[in-house]
């Protein structure tokens, strides 16, 4: 069963421009769990590909605005949809029904059934194979995270038993893997334990919403797959974080190193920061962290996929034996860049650079100076365009700028060459990712560099 997670508002306290406040959506087979649901959320689903679902359960961490000022809009937008009979049940700490009592007066009446069910710590939300865990925070306030905690799995089938004790491949060792006791032809009772290993751990997934660094935290989130946490602020604002009950990245970075988390995914961003900084003090400490951006996704696979694409052989249920080459397609690329340096046009440099993801190419002169470039062995931006048109690159960028030239003039001529061409400017960021994740983009001022800014008030503490 498929299980991810998708970040649909990654930001702290307001939305920026390339973040909303705070949504998370865990997708579970075919259930969608909201997770907040702060300023916009309807709108970032309308925005992604996955739509407005009709969700059926939201759950929020505390009652700060920014992780529920979506809830009214999103609530009436269902109900204008014409929905009228799927129920809506709505989790969160102690306060909830005062919450929905003083939104009221925005929601109105609501034609389809809503439930609000309050939660403290410790509670355990039957779910069948799983169960959802709410879990003490410290952020000042009534807050909880919650913890998404699957079943133990039957252990592996052992097919080495299974052939000495002559059991046939087929639905007898299925039934066994499901711990069922099965008789053979002779009569004889085979039992599970004679062919299974250990018990496997499901996934397990923990989120936070604010909180200060909390051993509470660590004991919940221990050993799970992925831990989401806030990382609002960098380390040098640690009085600030503290004052405020938030963490910094070093801060969760700790946490997650504690909990023996597999991956550590920082979140509620603050609009001073871009990222990248907070991924950087993080993993001096933790090195599996990340810092996700608005609708990226985060999957969470059993660990025997991963084997698989390791390279690994698994054996099923029914004591099949799965070998990678079944499953994998052929290899995919790595990422390819190239950086020219100065140089005149040359077919090295398309050998070099052919199917490069990112080819980074000088333009000191534009066609009209062809001889000057010529003379001094650098390139046109023209020159440098057929240079990536022949290499097949999939983003050139021109650099190495004549203080002649401002830039927007350069691309101009590039472009009627090779349409797949920008000209940097100072602090701007190319980010390059995998094929399957999209095409490399320039990120303008993604690099700017930090400046004395006014301080960014805190949405009540939040």
């Amino acid at each position: 069963m498929d299980l991810d997670v998708v970040f649909l508002g990654t930001a702290a306290s307001m939305p920026t421009a390339h973040r909303s406040p705070a949504a998370l959506l865990v997708r579970r087979g075919s259930e969608r769990l909201l997770f907040d649901c702060g300023e916009g959320t309807q709108r970032q689903f309308q925005r992604s590909s996955i739509g407005l679902p009709d969700l059926q359960e939201i759950f929020l961490t505390h009652y700060h605005a920014d992780h529920f000022l979506g809830l009214p809009g999103m609530l009436k937008t269902f109900a204008l949809r014409g929905r009228d009979e799927t129920p809506l049940m709505v989790y969160g700490p102690e306060g909830l029904g005062e919450l929905f009592s003083r939104l009221r007066p925005f929601i109105g009446r609501l034609p389809y059934p809503l439930s609000l069910v309050q939660v403290e710590p410790g509670e355990r939300i039957e779910r069948g194979d799983y169960v959802i865990e709410p879990f003490a925070v410290e952020h000042g306030m009534d807050a909880v995270g919650y913890a998404l905690v699957e079943d133990d799995r039957p252990g592996e089938f052992d097919v080495e038993a299974a052939d000495a004790l002559g059991i046939p491949a087929g639905p007898e060792r299925g039934r066994l893997q499901a711990g069922e006791e099965v008789t053979l032809a002779d009569s004889r009772v085979v039992t599970p334990a004679e062919v299974l290993g250990e018990a496997r751990p499901g996934r397990k997934i923990a989120i936070t919403g604010d909180t200060a660094p909390s051993a509470f935290v660590v004991q919940a989130a221990h050993g799970a797959d992925l831990l989401v946490h806030e990382a609002s602020f960098l380390g040098e604002e640690a009085a600030r974080a503290k004052e405020t009950m938030h963490s910094t990245a070093v801060e969760a970075a700790e946490v997650g190193r504690l909990a023996q988390v597999r991956l550590l995914a920082l979140t509620h961003v603050s609009p001073r920061y871009f990222g990248p900084e907070l991924a950087e003090e993080a993993c001096a400490v933790f090195p599996d962290t990340v810092v996700p951006r608005d609708f990226d996704v985060i999957e969470v696979p059993f660990p025997e996929r991963g084997r698989l694409q390791a390279g690994g052989k698994v054996t099923l249920a029914d004591g099949r034996v799965v070998t990678p080459a079944e499953v994998l397609g052929d290899p995919r690329p790595g990422r390819k860049i190239a950086i020219t340096g100065d140089t005149a046009p040359s077919a090295l440099v398309v050998q070099a650079a052919h199917r490069a993801d990112l080819l980074v190419h000088e333009a000191s002169f534009l066609g009209e100076e062809a001889e000057r470039a010529k003379e001094t062995m650098h390139s046109t931006a023209v020159e440098a365009a057929e240079v990536g048109r022949l290499a097949q690159v999939r983003l050139l960028a021109l650099t190495h700028v004549s203080p002649r030239y401002f830039g927007p003039e350069l691309a101009e001529e590039a472009c009627a060459v090779f349409p797949d061409t920008v000209v940097p400017r100072d602090f701007d960021v190319i980010e390059v990712p995998f094929p399957e994740r999209g095409a490399p983009r320039l990120v303008k001022k993604g690099a700017r560099p930090s400046r004395p800014e006014p301080e960014v008030p805190m949405i009540e503490g939040g």
